[in-house]
């Protein structure tokens, strides 16, 4: 018993780690804001491939990223998630670099809910009358939100399904975090070396110029890395309704900086979609606690 509780508490923590860290990232990102964002996504794509080389070559496990290579059908899974995640990954940098904080925190509030639905179209899983209820809160906000400030809805939602589908892909390929993350950064080291081409080609590349600015372009790599590792580890520790719900610290992280920190303004329509989101996001919460209570009790 000791043991689980030990086992536990290293979850929790492992995972306030690892999505505190993901919401800091706005902050890391604009201060690196004068480069441009391809430049930025290449460095933090090339940089985390070297590290995660680094710890599967540490933890002897690169003869099994080898042969997990050499599986056609998981590397394809792989080089899919690797698109999927760069895709976001491009948008969220642009976003935060352009003062778009709050719709990246609107896109992660969305995204449990997008899995869900991902869930009751890929995998069968079905759903009861209130969580149907809250996902049409969530969607009656993203209405209000195309009506009356369309200007950054595409880029919510954009993200909330690039990260939803990341999700599934991971979800339904039979790998290791760490081994798959190792193939999906190498599986965007040639895009990204071409986004370091294109942007030498179009005013110079950023890294070199500065050394707190090369320090920061090289530390990408560890900052996007070490909270996925954390992540892996707490997901090893934590049931998933526990993990469900402490992943709402990123978003509500990233939303508190672009208001207190950054200044960036909300206009009503907004307000109106992060309230019915919101009210969405704890219903869907509350009946989820209830159901693993539930649960638990049935099998005691």
């Amino acid at each position: 018993m000791q043991h689980d509780s030990s086992d536990h508490r290293r979850g929790l923590l492992f995972a306030f780690l690892a999505y505190a860290s993901w919401g800091l990232l706005p902050i890391y990102f604009r201060l690196v804001a004068s480069i441009g964002p391809i430049e930025v996504l290449s460095h933090r794509v090339l940089w985390s491939c070297v590290f995660i080389m680094i710890i599967l070559v540490a933890r002897k496990e690169f003869g099994r990223f080898v042969d997990t290579m050499r599986d056609p059908r998981i590397l394809a899974a792989l080089t899919t998630s690797g698109i999927l995640i760069g895709l976001n990954w491009l948008v969220y940098i642009w976003a935060v670099i352009h003062g778009h904080i709050v719709a990246t925190s609107l896109a992660y509030f969305l995204n449990p809910l997008v899995n869900v639905l991902l869930g009751v179209a890929f995998l069968g899983e079905r759903l009861k009358s209130l969580q149907w209820f809250a996902i049409g809160l969530a969607a009656a906000g993203v209405v209000i939100l195309g009506a009356g400030a369309p200007e950054t809805l595409g880029l919510s939602l954009f993200l909330a399904v690039t990260f939803a589908f990341y999700g599934l892909v991971r979800k339904l390929t039979p790998v290791s975090p760490l081994i798959g993350l190792g193939v999906e950064t190498l599986a965007l080291v040639a895009p990204g070396m071409t986004g370091l081409a294109w942007s030498a080609s179009h005013g110079g590349l950023g890294i070199g110029q500065h050394a707190g600015t090369t320090a920061l372009l090289v530390g990408s790599g560890l900052i996007t890395s070490i909270p996925l590792l954390l992540f892996a580890s707490a997901a090893r520790l934590l049931p998933m309704v526990t993990l469900g719900l402490i992943q709402y610290v990123t978003p509500t992280m990233l939303f508190l900086t672009a208001i207190l920190l950054y200044g960036e303004h909300l206009s009503p329509a907004k307000w109106a979609t992060f309230a019915l989101i919101w009210t969405g996001l704890i219903i869907f919460a509350t009946h989820a606690l209830h159901s693993a209570r539930a649960a638990k009790t049935a099998t005691t």
